[in-house]
C-alpha cells in the first residue's frame, strides 16, 4: 500500500509540472513559429484598428474596433509564470555584468487592452472586439496541429458576471460560422476559443461534431442548439489584476473520420486540460487556419452583462505550427 501511494504522488507531482510554451511545441513537433508584433507607443482605437488590420493579417472586418487600444501595461509589476524565469535571468545577468555607468530603463512595449461597455454583451460592434488573424501555411500544405500562446491580464476589479470568451483558434473555408450559435458541421470550420465564468472559472469553449457518445464524456458540457462545447469547466481558474500565460494546443483528427482529435490547456504553464477524443472536421478540407480573437461577455442576454465598464488586457500572442495532425 505504502508503493501504490507513492506512486500517485509521484503521478500527482508530475502532473503538476510547468511546460513552457516553447517545450509544449518542441515535445509535438511544431517547428515553425510566428508572432503578432505589438507597436512600439500607444495607440487610440482609429490607429489601434488600422494597425492590427495591417500588421495582423486580419481577414475581413473587425467587430468592435472602438473598443480596441493600445495602451501601457497596467500590471508592469506582475508577470506570468511563462515570463517569470526570463527576468529572473536577465536581473541576474544584469547584476553580473554591471558596471558604475547607468543605462536607459527600456521603454514598455504597450498592451492590446480591450473594452467592455457597461450592460454590453455578446458582439458584434457593442460589447468587447472580434477577427480573425490568419497565419498562411507553407506553400502546398495546411496546418494540421496549432499552438496558440497569449498572456491575458483582467481589471482588478473585474466583475465576471455568468462569464464571457477569449481568444482561440479557428479553421475552415467558413470565417462567419462555428460561433453565435452557428454550428459546425464538419466540412464548414471549427472554433476552440477560451471562456471564463463566474468567479473567474476557465474552460475551451468548441465548435466542432459531436459524434454519438462525445456527449456522455463527463468533462463535456453540450449544448443541443447549435452553439459551443464547454470542455472541462473549471478546471483551472483566471486571476484579476494580475497576467496569465495561456497555452491552447489543437491537433486536428485524422483520417477525418476518427474521432482523435486532441485539445490540451496550460495555464501559468500548468497543464489543466487535455482531451483527445474529439472530432473537429469530416471534410480534409477543414484545416486550422490561425487566431480567432474573439472576447465579450455572453452569452447572449442581459443577465451576462457587466455592471460597469471593464477591460481585459493581451500581449504576447505566439504560434507554432505543423503541417502534421493528431
Amino acid at each position: 500500500m505504502h508503493h501504490l501511494a507513492l506512486l500517485f504522488a509521484l503521478v500527482r507531482f508530475a502532473s503538476a509540472q510547468t511546460s513552457s510554451p516553447t517545450a509544449i511545441a518542441s515535445h509535438y513537433s511544431l517547428s515553425s513559429s510566428t508572432s503578432l508584433k505589438m507597436p512600439t507607443a500607444t495607440l487610440a482605437p482609429s490607429s489601434a484598428s488600422a494597425y492590427i488590420t495591417s500588421t495582423w493579417s486580419v481577414q475581413g472586418n473587425i467587430d468592435g474596433a472602438a473598443d480596441l487600444a493600445f495602451v501601457p501595461d497596467p500590471f508592469p509589476s506582475t508577470t506570468s509564470s511563462a515570463t517569470s524565469t526570463a527576468k529572473t535571468t536577465a536581473k541576474t545577468t544584469a547584476k553580473s555584468t554591471s558596471k558604475s555607468t547607468s543605462t536607459p530603463t527600456p521603454t514598455p512595449t504597450p498592451v492590446l487592452r480591450v473594452t467592455y461597455p457597461n450592460g454590453s454583451f455578446s458582439h458584434p460592434g457593442t460589447a468587447g472586439a472580434q477577427f480573425y488573424s490568419y497565419w498562411s501555411p507553407p506553400a502546398g500544405k495546411q496546418w494540421q496541429s496549432m499552438l496558440l500562446a497569449y498572456d491575458v491580464a483582467f481589471d482588478t476589479n473585474f466583475t465576471w458576471v455568468l462569464g464571457g470568451k477569449l481568444p482561440g483558434l479557428r479553421g475552415g473555408a467558413n470565417t462567419s460560422s462555428c460561433s453565435g450559435g452557428s454550428a459546425a458541421n464538419g466540412s464548414n470550420c471549427f472554433t476552440s476559443r477560451l471562456m471564463w465564468r463566474t468567479g473567474g472559472a476557465g474552460e475551451v469553449y468548441s465548435y466542432f461534431l459531436l459524434p454519438n457518445g462525445t456527449c456522455t464524456n463527463s468533462h463535456f458540457i453540450c449544448n443541443s442548439d447549435g452553439y459551443g462545447t464547454s470542455i472541462d469547466r473549471g478546471s483551472f481558474n483566471f486571476n484579476a489584476g494580475q497576467w496569465n500565460r495561456i497555452s491552447l494546443l489543437v491537433r486536428m483528427n485524422s483520417p477525418v473520420n476518427v474521432t482523435n482529435g486532441q485539445v490540451a490547456l496550460y495555464h501559468n504553464d500548468v497543464q489543466a486540460i487535455s482531451e483527445s477524443s474529439l472530432q473537429y472536421r469530416n471534410n480534409s478540407a477543414v484545416n486550422i487556419g490561425g487566431i480567432f480573437f474573439s472576447t465579450f461577455f455572453g452569452g447572449s442576454t442581459s443577465s451576462w452583462a457587466p455592471p460597469n465598464t471593464t477591460h481585459s488586457y493581451f500581449r504576447n500572442f505566439q504560434l507554432w505550427g505543423s503541417t502534421a495532425p493528431a
